[in-house]
C-alpha cells in the first residue's frame, strides 16, 4: 500500500525548518532550494506544498504567530491572579529560552520583510494590533480593570490606553534588545526589567487612572 502522508503535519514541519533557517542564517537564506535540502525533501516535492519563497516565508510567519497565539490561549484560561497572569502573556513575547529565541527572530525578521514585500501585508497588520492587544490585557490584569475582548477594542480610561501604549514600546525594545544581544539580556535580566516595568503600574484601578493621568 502506499505511504499516507499528513499534510497538515509535514507543512508545519517545512514551517520548523524554515524557522531555524531564519534564525541561524537570515531570511535572505530561504529559498526553496534551502529548505528543501534541511527538510530533506526533493525540491519537486516541496513546490508541491510551496512554490515560490513568498508562499513559504507567509506560511511560516503565519504558522509561528499561531503558536505564539495558542500559548497567549493556555494563560487566558484558568484561575490565577491578575499580575501573574499578565506576566505570563508578556512573557510570550519574550525570547526567555530557545523556542521563543527563534519566535522572536522570525518575528522580527518577517516584520521587517513586511515593509517592502506585499505578501506579508497580513503580518505588518498583526505585529502592530496583536501585540497592542496583549499590552492592554496585561495592563487591565494588572490593574484589575476589564479586560477588551476584541482585537483593536481600546480600554475605556484613556489614561490606562496610554499605559498599554507605553507597555507595546516598552516589550518592543526589549525583545529587541534581547534578541540582538543575547549576552548582555540573559532570561533572568529580561524577567528582571518586565517585573520592574509592570510593578510601575499600581494595583489597583482608580491608583492606575490617577498615575497615568
Amino acid at each position: 500500500m502506499p505511504k499516507l502522508v499528513d499534510h497538515d503535519q509535514r507543512r508545519q514541519e517545512l514551517a520548523r525548518v524554515v524557522w531555524e533557517v531564519i534564525s541561524r542564517e537570515g531570511i535572505q537564506s530561504v529559498t526553496v532550494r534551502k529548505v528543501a535540502e534541511e527538510a530533506g525533501v526533493s525540491v519537486g516535492g516541496l513546490r508541491h506544498y510551496f512554490d515560490s519563497q513568498r508562499g513559504l516565508l507567509r506560511f511560516a510567519a503565519r504558522a509561528m504567530a499561531e503558536k505564539v497565539a495558542a500559548r497567549v490561549a493556555e494563560h487566558l484560561r484558568g484561575e490565577m491572579p491578575g499580575p501573574v497572569r499578565a506576566r505570563l502573556l508578556l512573557e510570550e513575547l519574550l525570547p526567555l529560552d530557545a523556542d521563543r529565541r527563534v519566535d522572536a527572530d522570525v518575528w522580527l525578521a518577517c516584520l521587517v520583510q513586511s515593509r517592502v514585500d506585499e505578501s506579508l501585508a497580513e503580518l505588518h497588520g498583526a505585529g502592530l494590533h496583536g501585540e497592542r492587544h496583549l499590552c492592554r490585557l496585561a495592563v487591565a490584569y494588572s490593574c484589575g480593570q476589564p479586560a477588551p475582548q476584541l482585537i483593536g477594542d481600546r480600554l475605556t480610561d484613556p489614561g490606562l490606553e496610554r499605559q498599554a501604549l507605553r507597555l507595546h514600546t516598552f516589550i518592543d525594545g526589549l525583545t529587541l534588545q534581547a534578541a540582538m544581544y543575547p549576552d548582555d539580556f540573559p532570561p533572568e535580566e529580561v524577567r528582571r526589567l518586565l517585573d520592574e516595568e509592570l510593578a510601575a503600574l499600581p494595583a489597583d484601578g482608580s491608583a492606575c487612572q490617577a498615575h497615568s493621568g
